[in-house]
């Protein structure tokens, strides 16, 4: 019986291995394999605003970007190994994970090297991102509940910490960039305010430009009163001589407006000389320097009081949608789950060996 049993085996070796495999796999997962807790947390990443003027340093640091690549960084930070390091120092991973669970499931060597830790860290600590919602889900696995929540509490706490240490570093450079150009503006206006200074004194103007526009005024109101006397002078010359003392009266008074107008128009305009016309041309322009230099000053200024203000307050705040859980019951492993699809998998492989044995035998045949 036991050698007709034996070759039933060995003609359906690929059967037997097939069923023998699920017993095994059952017998672990139903009742070898170590309950794991998890714990979950749901978060954002949002930036506090305050009442600023429109540029600071949260718009220079953003640049309008979408929140998800912030999101995506403190992801691949809470998945990096500076977080499992932390979380070996303070949550105590692998002592946690050497000394609990069954062999499968367990860390292998509480000494195992950084590498195959990170891979094992990996295995427990899920960091995934909703884009569609915008949202960071967190799951860990843990061996107890009190330990799963810890790491997840952990988790969140640094990764908020990383975040804004982060955003400060690059603000504190921004204010040392800033400041360095304040400090250049800072002397590019004293300059351009002190050439205007010293051009208004070496001509002794206080206002080139006004001194101009009134004497533009003066020179029209002569040449109305030159009009006038013009029009008088030939009313009378239609019935008095030349020589009369009338018209001569006249003709003094209209020789003395034209040399006064020919004299203001020459301090207003010559070929050569400080005409008031070049005079206030040079002093418009170091008056737009002046202007120009100011407001970039102020500028500047105003950009480096706000980039202060947000180099010191928190860039980066953790919303909590849902605080790390405390688990009540073990949720992993799936124990009927991972065994009907392990059990429907070797079936499946056994059906296509017994399909190659049938047509190798038919073709020997």
């Amino acid at each position: 019986m036991k050698l007709d049993l034996f070759n039933k085996c060995k003609k359906h070796l690929h059967w037997f291995l097939c069923f023998l495999a699920i017993i095994l796999v059952a017998f672990y997962w139903a009742v070898w394999a170590s309950d794991r807790y998890v714990s979950h947390a749901h978060v954002v990443l949002e930036s506090p605003q305050i009442s600023a003027p429109s540029l600071s340093f949260s718009s220079l640091l953003s640049g309008g970007a979408n929140s998800n690549s912030d999101m995506l960084l403190l992801r691949d930070y809470l998945r990096s190994v500076d977080m499992l390091q932390y979380l070996v120092d303070h949550a105590g991973f692998r002592r946690h994970y050497a000394s609990n669970g069954d062999y499968f499931s367990r860390l292998q060597s509480e000494d195992a090297p950084l590498e195959e830790l990170h891979d094992y860290y990996l295995k427990r600590v899920s960091v995934e991102l909703d884009e569609y919602a915008g949202v960071l889900r967190i799951d860990v696995e843990a061996f107890t509940p009190q330990e799963a929540n810890l790491i997840a509490k952990l988790l969140l706490e640094r990764g908020e910490e990383h975040m804004n240490d982060m955003g400060r570093r690059l603000a504190e450079e921004q204010v040392k960039f800033l400041q360095q150009q304040v400090d250049q503006l800072q002397v590019k206006f004293q300059e351009t305010r002190q050439a205007l200074l010293s051009y208004q004194n070496e001509n002794g103007l206080v206002s080139p430009t006004g001194t101009v526009e009134s004497l533009s005024g003066v020179v029209a109101r002569l040449e109305g009163q030159l009009a006038g006397l013009k029009a008088q002078r030939t009313a009378l010359a239609s019935f008095q001589s030349a020589t009369s003392p009338e018209i001569i009266k006249i003709n003094s008074q209209i020789s003395a407006l034209e040399n006064q107008i020919r004299q203001e128009k020459q301090r207003l305009a010559a070929q050569s000389g400080d005409a008031l016309n070049a005079v206030s041309s040079e002093y418009q322009r170091l008056q737009l320097q002046a202007k120009f230099a100011e407001e970039s000053y102020s500028g500047a200024l105003s950009a480096l009081q706000n980039t202060q203000v947000e180099a010191a307050r928190k860039l980066k705040q953790l919303s909590t949608l849902q605080s790390p859980t405390l688990p009540q019951y073990p949720e992993q492993p799936e124990r009927l789950y991972n065994i009907v699809v392990f059990s429907v998998i070797s079936i499946f492989l056994a059906l296509i060996a017994n399909m190659i044995v049938l047509i190798v035998k038919d073709h020997r045949d």
